[in-house]
This record gives C-alpha cells, sequence and structure tokens, in this order.
C-alpha cells in the first residue's frame, strides 16, 4: 500500500530544503552606465588592493540607491555598480580606459541576503553577462571587507559633494 503521509512529508522536505538554499544570485545590472555617476578613481601599483582592483573604477547608483547615498539609509531595491577597467598608460603620460576586467554589483534585498547586511554581491567577469566572479562566495569574496564600513551601511563610496 503507498504511503501518501510519506509523500507529502518527502515534498515538504524537498520544498523547505530549496527555500532554505542559496539567496537567489544577483542579476546583471542592464543600463547601469545610464544611472547616476557616483565617482571615478583609479587604483595604481602600490595600493594594497592593487593585486585584485587595480586599475579605473567607475561606480554608478540606480534612483534607490542614490537615495540611500543622500540619506545615509539604503532601501531595499538599491544597486550599486563599480564598473572595474585596466588602466593604460599612453606615452604622452594621460591614463585612459582599457579593458573591463570586472563588473561588481551590491543589491540591497535584506529578506534575501540577510546573512550578509542586507547586501548580494556578484562580479562578472570581462564584458560578460552571465559569467559571474563570485557566486555563492559572496560572504568570502566581498561582504568580509564591507564589514568594516557597517556604519555606512556597508558601502565604501561616499557622493562627491
Amino acid at each position: 500500500m503507498f504511503n501518501y503521509g510519506l509523500l507529502a512529508s518527502g515534498a515538504m522536505l524537498i520544498a523547505a530544503t530549496a527555500l532554505a538554499g542559496e539567496p537567489a544570485a544577483v542579476p546583471y545590472p542592464e543600463g547601469y552606465r545610464h544611472w547616476h555617476h557616483v565617482k571615478s578613481m583609479v587604483i595604481q601599483k602600490g595600493h594594497p588592493l592593487f593585486d585584485t582592483f587595480g586599475g579605473i573604477h567607475h561606480l554608478y547608483a540606480n534612483a534607490k540607491a542614490t537615495e540611500g547615498y543622500r540619506t545615509g539609509h539604503f532601501p531595499d531595491g538599491a544597486v550599486i555598480v563599480f564598473d572595474l577597467l585596466d588602466a593604460q598608460t599612453t606615452g604622452d603620460d594621460a591614463i585612459v580606459e582599457g579593458a573591463r576586467k570586472v563588473v561588481g554589483v551590491m543589491q540591497k534585498d535584506s529578506m534575501n541576503y540577510a546573512d550578509t547586511g542586507g547586501w548580494g554581491f556578484e562580479g562578472f567577469k570581462g564584458d560578460s553577462k552571465t559569467e559571474r566572479a563570485v557566486g555563492t562566495k559572496a560572504a568570502e569574496a566581498c561582504f568580509g571587507c564591507h564589514t568594516a564600513r557597517v556604519n555606512a551601511g556597508y558601502v565604501f563610496s561616499e557622493t562627491r559633494r
């Protein structure tokens, strides 16, 4: 005889396991270069983060993240993009953008990313919209450093005034 109670219990266990799994993947931020430009910076050789983040950085914020910069509280739905490009030195001592290294994304969703301060983190390699650099390693790859900025909502950047 078939045990329907066992079947129902198994289905609930599978559903609970799926719900307790990894948080939703952070999506690629389509159109981010049309968002508010927060700032640009260059990390050069000699900086402690050069090996990982050396190059030209442009930071962009969607409307909710712009509100967060203004108020000091980043609401759910805020997205900050860190566009990292290789820095090329020209023959006339100018620094220009080279190839894209990574598009880093922070997405605020307090429920999905409760374990990482309410932020989901991802890095998309080069010009790819699908090749992920962080994946399930957000806590150690990104959030570990961002904990130093807990009083700033886990955000390193500030807007220019």
